[in-house]
């Protein structure tokens, strides 16, 4: 519920703070005076447009704040939404609306949180439905009325159902849209089969340009290889006076000398001799080394052509082999891709084929309940509307069969006549706001289970009637009221006083400045303002606590 709103210099309204009530609210006043400036209010905190000409003249700015509580039944998807949007909220607390209105801006928030006019406006739509006197309102978009007939039949199942299919329907036609789009077209098959053919005539392996590369290396240096491990081969041990030599010749010596000196000299001989081993240990290992790059000149030949043709594929379609190798795959998958793109299409339409069907199906079986229950909720409005003075008025729900979609297979349109022998028309094309709002207080009280909006405001619903049906629209805003508050502006004394809180709205003058007051009347204040409803005088006074006393009983 609308629990609280305050206004700051918008239009007449220089300060106004209002706690609204439960069930049903009215404000009533001089013509003139502002109430309708008060409903503004309410329409502008819900995101309505902005006219920079409502700033109180001599102010640079105007502000309006509201308060609104979130009944159970919509605080998931509330908060999924304030979620998604950034914007903090404590499960079970109100939700605050602001908007601050310059010659140069509009600032809106939500819970102080920085939010565009069109997230104030979502939020609002689900909190407060708004019956402006010329305003289009909910109820006549035909989208809301097939909306609110699945509510009242409970179709929720089905209806999400339908969605469910019709999601999957979509996000199996986007994959198909991807696939033909990926398809390669005929120059692309015929380049990439002449890259795997190029490849694959070398059919080079993983990590084989490096082993190569290696061996070639190795192999083109093995002549001096072979040279060189021969003469360091001589030199160490198999020419003439090599090192192995000579050291013998050094051990001998000092083997004479050990005879004079044995304790010196063994050391030395020790040494010696473990030099004489290293030489002929490097000397085989050498001769080891030359042994593995024993190759021949055609080898050698073979390695370097080979060498050339990975090259020449590093070239084109590397620079390294692994990605000459990853063209290769890509390659072969493309055309895997093309040559079974007949299967794959057969597959994507058996696919649709049976999600269409089971889409026919279920919006077939939503589509019957709907016409059942159509049936039901006109002929209850069509009761409800002639307790409200619309006697001879026929409503009726119209169908239209479409094709299957997310919400199933109908469009729905309610059609309404106020007179009898009159055509039906759309609801949308109705032309009298005293029979529309009357209309919509039927339907609305029809729908107040089904429908969520925990907040009705209704602007001058009773227009163009008197008497008696004056007296059942308030006892019908009265009933509306045990489920939904209802903030209604009024001209009918019989209408505002069946109303559980009474707001009045004044208007004065004070030096050259009007201003426009709102606040909520007291028991006597308000038998006061139903009397000048009436007309005015004591009678009228009387009148009207008469009047009070038959609602409070």
């Amino acid at each position: 519920m609308l629990t609280y709103i305050k206004i700051t210099n918008f239009a007449l309204i220089e300060n106004a703070e209002l706690e609204f009530g439960k069930g049903f609210n009215v404000v009533t006043g001089e013509s003139g005076a502002g109430k309708s400036i008060l409903m503004g209010a309410v329409e502008l905190l819900l995101g309505g447009r902005v006219d920079k000409n409502i700033i109180r003249s001599g102010c640079d700015r105007c502000t309006v704040c509201g308060s609104v509580a979130v009944p159970p039944v919509l605080a998931a998807e509330l908060a999924g939404k304030l979620e998604e949007a950034g914007i903090p909220c404590e499960k079970g607390s109100e939700l605050q609306f602001r908007r601050v209105i310059t010659a140069n801006s509009v600032r809106n928030f939500l819970n102080d949180t920085p939010v565009s006019a069109k997230l104030l406006s979502d939020i609002g739509s689900l909190l407060i439905d708004l019956h402006g006197a010329n305003e289009q309102i909910s109820l006549l978009v035909p989208a809301r009325q097939l909306e609110l007939l699945d509510r009242f039949a409970d179709n929720s199942e089905l209806r999400l159902a339908c969605a469910d299919i019709f999601r999957q329907l979509e996000v199996l036609r986007a994959e198909r849209e991807a696939f033909e789009k990926d398809l390669p077209d005929a120059d692309e098959v015929s380049r990439l089969e002449l890259i795997l053919e190029d490849i694959n005539a070398v059919n080079p392996a993983p990590g084989e340009d490096e082993e190569i590369t290696a061996k070639f290396n190795l192999a083109s240096n093995s002549r001096q290889v072979l040279e060189s491990s021969g003469m360091m081969i001589n030199a160490l041990t198999d020419g003439e006076n090599t090192i192995a030599d000579q050291l013998g010749s050094v051990y001998r010596k000092l083997l004479e000398l050990s005879k004079s000196d044995e304790k010196s000299i063994s050391p030395l001989l020790e040494l010696c001799d473990s030099i004489q081993e290293s030489v002929s240990t490097l000397s085989e290992n050498i001769s080891a080394m030359a042994d593995k790059v024993d190759l021949d000149a055609e080898e050698l030949a073979a390695l370097e052509s080979r060498l050339s043709s990975l090259y020449t594929l590093k070239r084109r379609y590397g620079p390294t082999l692994e990605q000459v190798l990853v063209q290769k795959a890509d390659a072969e998958n493309r055309l895997h891709l093309h040559k079974e793109s007949q299967k794959c299409r057969e597959e994507f339409e058996r696919k649709e084929k049976e999600l269409q069907d089971r889409l026919k199906d279920k919006a077939q079986e939503l589509s019957a309940v709907r016409r059942k229950k159509a049936e039901e909720l006109t002929a209850l409005a069509r009761q409800k509307a002639h307790t409200v003075g619309l006697e001879k008025s026929t409503i009726n729900a119209q169908f239209e069969t479409i094709s299957p979609g997310a919400n199933g297979c109908d469009r729905m349109e309610f059609y309404f006549s106020a007179n009898a022998g009159e055509e039906p028309m759309p609801l949308r094309r109705i032309a009298s706001s005293g029979e529309l709002s009357r209309l919509m207080l039927a339907l609305k009280t029809v729908l107040a289970d089904a429908d969520a909006v925990p907040v009705v405001v209704f602007d001058e619903i009773d227009a163009n009637i008197g008497g008696e049906t004056a007296a059942r629209v308030g006892r019908e805003l009265r009933a509306l009221g045990k489920k939904r508050q209802i903030l209604c502006i009024s001209h009918q004394a019989l209408v505002a006083a069946q109303a559980e809180s009474h707001f009045c709205v004044e208007k004065h003058t004070q030096g050259d400045r009007t201003f426009s007051n709102s606040r909520l009347l007291e028991k006597e204040e308000r038998s006061a303002e139903l009397g000048r409803m009436l007309g005015g005088g004591p009678s009228a006074v009387a009148h009207a606590k008469a009047i009070l006393r038959d609602v409070s009983k």
